[in-house]
């Protein structure tokens, strides 16, 4: 009998220590975060901040060639821009007016996106390539220089004839340039075909009024 109740508080010594051991491990595992996976989440922050970092990374260099892209884009093309306003840079339209006196109006303008200056301040006048086809100065309007671009224009008066009788020839056309020496001048229709004689051109003038060629 005693044998038996030696033998079954054995067991329950045994079975004590064993609930103390399982009890015991139990109470260490959130102390131990290894053991349980708990580091886990660190790992995954690290992995965030890194991707983050990249990101940013790439962000940056994207930024940096955006940054670049837009330093090296053309801001749009100011050729003939505060220059002096060559032949080729005008549009010019001849008119026939016949107050106070009978004349030509030549009227000039800058073609679309040009900015330029009659810094010469009478035009070259012709008809015909004969030297008593070329024009006289007169000296009358006068600004220098005179800024063309828009809808701003520029003009000039022509008398063809200024002698009396029938002499002279006739002409349908004219030969302007902004000067003597500019490579490519304009021819200009005339609205008729008038008889050129001894002919007299003024200065440019953004005043139609000042553009009256008389000979002084």
């Amino acid at each position: 009998m005693r044998s038996r109740l030696a033998t079954r508080s054995t067991r329950l010594v045994l079975a004590a220590a064993v609930v103390t051991a399982l009890a015991a491990t139990t109470a260490c595992g959130p102390e131990d975060p290894s053991e349980t996976g708990a580091a886990a989440p660190s790992t995954s922050t690290s992995s965030s901040a890194s991707a983050s970092a990249e990101g940013t990374e790439s962000g940056d260099n994207g930024g940096s060639e955006a940054g670049k892209g837009g330093t090296e884009a053309p801001t749009g093309d100011k050729s003939g821009y505060g220059q002096s306003c060559g032949t080729n840079d005008l549009d010019f339209t001849v008119t026939w007016e016949a107050q106070p006196i009978s004349h030509y109006l030549v009227t000039a303008k800058a073609k679309s996106g040009i900015t330029c200056y009659l810094d010469v301040n009478t035009p070259s006048v012709s008809f015909g390539s004969a030297a008593d086809g070329v024009a006289s100065p007169v000296g009358q309007g006068g600004e220098d220089p005179i800024k063309l671009s828009g809808s701003s224009v520029a003009y000039a008066g022509i008398n063809v004839k200024t002698t009396e009788g029938e002499g002279g020839k006739k002409f349908e056309n004219v030969i302007i340039a902004t000067s003597e020496d500019d490579p490519n001048p304009a021819e200009v229709e005339l609205p008729d075909a008038p008889t050129v004689d001894k002919p007299i051109v003024t200065n440019w003038s953004t005043k139609r009024n000042e553009v009256i060629p008389r000979i002084v």
